[in-house]
Parts: C-alpha cells; structure tokens; sequence
C-alpha cells in the first residue's frame, strides 16, 4: 500500500478552470490526498475540475461547492458542508483571486477598490477564518516523521510578487495582496500554539487564463516575465508544487513564511 504526505482532508479554493486553484486541487489527487474539497464562483469550471480529477484518479472523493468566498457567510458554510461530509480539515490552500482594472489611485472608484479587496483580502480572510476555526476543534494528524511533531492543520493563503515589490496602475491589487502576506504573519504567530502553520506563497506572471484570455491585461503583465532572471511565465503546476510542500509535514518547521514563485523577478 503506498502512503501519502496528505492522508487528511484537502480545501482549494478558487479552483475552477485551469488556474493555480486547479492545478493545487489536482496536485493534492496526484499526490495521493483521497478527499479534496473545492469551490469556486464559477459551477461549470468547478465541475471541469472536478471530471478532470475524476477521471485521473478515480479513487479520489470530491466535494464541490460553487460560492462567492467575498460573502460573508459562505466560507463558515462551505467549510461546514465539508467537515459533514469528510469530518475535518487539514489542509487549506486559499487560491480564489481577481485582477483589478488597470487604474491610479486617484482614478480608482470606491467600488472597485471594494470589489477587488472584497475577494483578494477580504474573502481570503473569511476562508481562513473559518478553515483555522475547524483546525483548532480537531485531533492532528501525525507526521510522515515520527520524530516530527503531529500538524493539526496547514493553511497556504496565494498572495502575488505584487504584494512585495508593487507595479503601476495597480494599487488596489498590490494592497489586498500585500494584506494577505500580512494576515498570513499574523496568522502564524497566533495559530503556532495549536500545532497549525500558516505561510503563503507568492506567484509572479503565470500562464493562467484570468491572464491569457485578456489581451489589456497580458499587454500589461508579460513583459515582468522578460525581467525576471528566468524570462518565461511560469506555469500553475510550478505554484501547487509549492503550495504542497508548504501543506505537507515536509515543511513541519516552516511558519510564517512568504514563498515567491515568480523566476526571480523580485530579486532584480
């Protein structure tokens, strides 16, 4: 019988379509996780995603629920839902996302800086919020090491390169992600006595469609992919990898941290 890094229970959100929160949730079936639990506010490409971990791995127990993670009571019940259908959560990555138009501050409306930290900060808090809450009621599990302490939970919040180092046109985007990278620090000095580790990980330009599929926003972001060391986009494969690692007992000393995933465009 083979053993997993992720014998517990996996939440991804934002994991419709072909994005990072996709690649996270079928990273966590490859990797051997039997029960994943995702959502999205899009149905249809949630439900592409479920067929497509299905279809791979077929032993594999999906939950699914489609929901806008900026509401305020839709995190508390999704990860109610799925603590009644697998009875806890272990490991949490926290994709859901959105770009904001091309805008200086003074040119920005109330109503897209609301709408865009609505989802990037604040719906990432609230799901946090509520999987940290399951996390700290549950046993935890033991690691992949037994000289390693046992993890009652893991949270990756998904922040951006843009939270570190900013670009123009963007203040409101740079802000709710620079928030996130925040709320994780924060979160790791709080959640360290109940044997959960939160980190984030930060991506840079990658092949996505949110950016593929806009030619304003991919004439706008690409050329950060020439800057960077690497000169290429990365692809949503390369963030779950690390997203993994920092949910897995593999990094069972890794708190608090900021993995930028970007080709090396901060260090230039």
């Amino acid at each position: 019988m083979s053993v997993t890094l992720f014998p517990g229970v996996a939440v991804v959100t934002g994991a419709g379509g072909t994005g990072i929160g996709a690649a996270v949730a079928r990273a966590f079936a490859a990797a051997g996780c039997q029960r994943i639990a995702i959502t999205d506010l899009n149905g249809s490409t949630l439900q592409r995603t479920q067929e497509a971990i299905n279809a791979a791995h077929p032993g594999v127990q999906i939950f699914a629920q489609a929901g806008n993670v900026a509401d305020d009571h839709f995190a508390e019940s999704f990860i109610g839902a799925v603590v009644k259908k697998f009875g806890r959560v272990d490991y949490a990555v926290n994709c859901a996302g959105i770009l904001g138009q091309s805008l200086r501050s003074a040119e920005t409306g109330i109503e897209e800086f609301d709408r865009v930290n609505g989802v990037n900060y604040r719906g990432c808090w609230l799901s946090s919020r509520a999987e940290l809450k399951q996390m700290v009621k549950q046993d935890a599990l033991c690691s992949h090491d037994p000289k390693r302490p046992a993890q009652r939970g893991a949270v990756v919040n998904i922040a951006s390169q843009l939270g570190i180092v900013s670009r123009p046109t963007a203040p409101s985007y740079c802000a709710s992600k620079a928030a996130v990278i925040g709320m994780t620090r924060a979160d790791a000095v709080d959640y360290s006595k109940d044997g959960i580790r939160v980190n984030c990980v930060c991506p840079g330009v990658i092949e996505t469609p949110m950016i593929m599929e806009n030619p304003a926003v991919r004439e706008t972001i690409t050329p950060a992919a020439e800057i960077a060391p690497m000169k290429r986009m990365g692809q949503p494969a390369e963030v779950a990898d690390a997203a993994l690692f920092l949910c897995s007992t593999q990094a069972s000393f890794v708190q608090g941290h900021v993995m930028v995933v970007d080709g090396g465009y901060v260090t230039v």
